[in-house]
């Protein structure tokens, strides 16, 4: 992120805990939280129920959102998402890989930012730099997938490039976007309760 024009008083961190407690530990402001969780699972258990919140009204204009069509990339997906949404909170760099990013992609639907992404070699550079500079090796067939919760126009939305359109859980703020977060993460863990496949990371401003 830093190198593609995120300032440097922006980044993730672990939330290692989702009680008060915990909460409490994560520095603010909390501008999106990212979760890793175990998808297929988890989509089996929800295929035959839908929250009603997931079907109301149509997601606020203000929303960033993009499909994703890059295999392997949902954690890159999950931080456009993340950093999309709180662009007005966060002063790219003039001219930087983000700043033009969100320029140019800002009045395409999902599918053409999709698309854009996947001709977009700077990216895809930064990409494989990440990958290469990390500790956990690639590998094929893995079930893991990261999605991001922001909250836009007081609303919570969990933003999961693999899906047709955003969800919403309902209302929330820039306050609450944590502790809201917290108890829909929660019901997900009840899903899969003896999974050590979870992981939630919080972008925040320092």
């Amino acid at each position: 992120m830093w190198g593609l024009g995120v300032p440097e008083d922006v980044g993730f961190c672990d939330v290692y805990g989702l009680d008060d407690e915990m909460l409490a530990m994560v520095p603010q402001p909390v501008l999106a939280v990212i979760l890793l969780y175990p998808q297929d699972r988890i989509k089996e258990s929800q295929s035959s129920t839908a929250s009603p919140v997931e079907t109301k009204q149509e997601p606020s204009k203000k929303l960033y959102f993009t499909r994703q069509t890059i295999g392997n990339a949902c954690g890159t997906v999950g931080i456009i998402h993340a950093l999309g949404n709180a662009a007005s909170k966060i002063k790219l760099g003039e001219g930087s890989y983000f700043d033009r990013f969100y320029k140019r992609t800002a009045d395409m639907d999902p599918v053409q930012r999709a698309a854009f992404l996947e001709e977009d070699q700077e990216m895809e550079d930064a990409h494989s730099v990440a990958v290469s500079a990390g500790d956990t090796e690639a590998k094929d067939g893995v079930i893991e997938h990261y999605i991001c919760f922001s909250c836009v126009d007081g609303e919570l939305y969990e933003l999961d490039g693999g899906t047709s359109r955003p969800i919403s859980h309902g209302p929330s703020s820039p306050d609450t976007l944590l502790q809201d977060t917290a108890k829909v993460i929660k019901e997900r863990l009840a899903l899969y309760p003896e999974s050590n496949s979870f992981n939630v990371m919080a972008l925040s401003g320092r």
